[in-house]
Formats: structure tokens, sequence, C-alpha cells
């Protein structure tokens, strides 16, 4: 059975695996070079998660099949300049054989869940060019296109 729930300090080392497995995936996307450089946590990967797990401006979530880790997922809170509060999910992934049962909509929840009792304006997520079946899924989880990134590169470089 797949369900969601707040990541603990003992799942840190499955969070690790699948943050690489996520940039394993999206490095090579249309964008994806540039996300690794500008938005991916940077290795090690335990130094980046692990203070998060305690943070309470950010909310980390593992997803899993008959209680074993299949997906991660972090929102973290940014204080607006007008002094609102928006959430920003910075990860959402569930390794390929674990797609499509609900587990990631599962994390989803969580991390609403978390935004809507900060009492955010609102929760922001990244979707990568090449990447239609996250769209896909943030578009079904009820979020919207709010601005749409253009870029122009440079002498073959990303």
């Amino acid at each position: 059975m797949e369900q969601a729930r707040r990541a603990e300090a003992d799942d840190l080392e499955r969070i690790v695996e699948l943050a690489a497995a996520l940039d394993d995936e999206l490095a090579p996307m249309r964008g994806g070079a540039l996300w690794a450089a500008r938005e991916a946590r940077p290795r090690p990967f335990d130094a980046q998660y692990g203070p998060l797990l305690s943070r309470p401006d950010a909310c980390v979530v593992v997803g899993t099949i008959d209680d074993y880790i299949v997906g991660f997922g972090v929102v973290e809170l940014e204080t607006l300049r007008d002094r609102r509060t928006l959430g920003r999910i910075t990860e959402l992934f569930v390794e390929p054989n674990a797609r499509g049962v609900g587990v990631g909509e599962s994390i989803a929840i969580e991390l609403i869940a978390f935004c809507d009792a900060a009492g955010v304006v609102g929760i922001d997520a990244l979707a990568l060019p090449g990447h239609r079946a996250a769209k896909n899924f943030f578009e079904t989880s009820g979020f919207t296109a709010r601005a749409i990134v253009m870029h122009r590169p440079f002498g073959g470089r990303p």
C-alpha cells in the first residue's frame, strides 16, 4: 500500500540515494544542465538534506510502498518582500518503477498540507520543459503555470 509521511533522520540514507537518482534523471533532459548548475542541491547530499529534516521552514516527506521508501519530496517556505509566505517544492521524485500508483500524489498531499498549515499565499514547483510527465503531474495536482522562463544559450553552452 502506498502512503507518505514526514521524513525522519533514519530515512536520510535512502533520501540521498533518491536525490542521486533525481539528478541522474533530470540532468540530461532539456533544461537539465542549467537546473543541475542552478536549482539542484550540490553534493554531498547528506549535508544538504540532513539539516532540512529539522528546519521549521521546510518539510521533507518520503513516499512508501509497503513501508519501503520509493520517493521523496521537499518544500521550503520563502518569505516574500511583502511579508507573505510562498511554498516552493524543490524536489518531488518517485522511482520510475513506482510511478503511476499514487506515491507522488501522497507526497504532494503532505507537502501541500504543510504549506496550508503555514498559511502560504501559494506553492511553486518547477518542471523542466523536457519533462512532460512532471508538468502533467503538477497540473493534475491543481498547479498552473504562473511564469515561463525563457532562455537563450550562447556558443553551445547550456
